[in-house]
């Protein structure tokens, strides 16, 4: 696969200079050809028919655009149902968002709360964030809420960062969650030599889920909340969640 950066999809909104000479039987063909050359990041298979007709629907993990059905035309843009009042890109998003979050085994997070809790979100979280720190400071009060927090560290700043660093000693520390608790209180704590490559796993993941800083909350439907909650607002939040599923 190309290592030509995503990025440079996600920042096209373009017109091609020609357009894709095709039946309406081929068109879809056409189009995963065209697109798929041009952006080789993009699958074929990512590319379908979108709500709206005569246009097809290009999602790569939470990156979503569209391109016309003679594959010339590529927007990159929310398209929203003014009937239902819903946003169908968002939606696609969540449903990406969520299945790379549940793609996350229990042995790849630091989880604080029970295996019971009546809710469970996944916290995309940077050491010395100022919010980060806030919301760990009150992590007692989320698991009172009946929330667990599963952690995914992510040092914002990249791998030159000393985040990095010090998220790497967290995971190679015997016990994670204290090392974790120290860190984010600037304490020092023991730590060994592991294979701390999950840190470069979760800033990947951060990138396709599609962060746009710390802390980023994933809950469990793949909604993405970006910055901090406190423990009584998230819990009002994953409430109103449940009761709008069950409707």
């Amino acid at each position: 696969m190309s290592t030509r950066p995503v990025a440079a999809f996600a920042a096209a909104i373009l017109v091609f200079a020609t357009a894709v000479p095709a039946t309406a039987d081929e068109n879809l063909e056409q189009v995963r050809k065209r697109i798929s050359a041009e952006f080789e990041v993009i699958d074929p298979e990512n590319i379908n028919p979108s709500p709206v007709e005569g246009w097809y629907m290009i999602q790569q993990g939470t990156i979503v655009a569209y391109v016309s059905g003679d594959g010339r035309y590529l927007l990159q843009g929310d398209l929203i149902d003014l009937d239902s009042q819903v946003n169908l890109t968002e939606a696609a998003r969540d449903d990406a968002r969520k299945e790379l979050v549940a793609g996350l085994a229990d042995d790849e997070v630091i989880t604080f709360g029970p295996d019971d809790a009546e809710y469970s979100v996944t916290v995309f979280t940077d050491i010395g964030c100022t919010f980060c720190r806030r919301l760990h400071n009150q992590i007692d009060e989320y698991n009172s809420a009946g929330i667990a927090v599963r952690y995914v560290l992510y040092p914002r700043n990249g791998p030159a960062s000393p985040d990095w660093a010090e998220s790497e000693r967290v995971w190679c520390a015997s016990d994670r969650k204290s090392a974790l608790t120290a860190a984010k209180a600037d304490k020092d704590f023991p730590s060994s030599d592991c294979d701390a490559s999950i840190v470069q796993d979760n800033f990947l993941l951060g990138q396709q889920v599609g962060l746009s800083g710390t802390p980023a909350i994933v809950l469990e439907d793949g909604e993405l909340i970006s910055g901090y909650l406190p423990p009584e607002a998230l819990a009002a939040k994953l409430r109103s969640v449940t009761q709008q599923a069950k409707r």
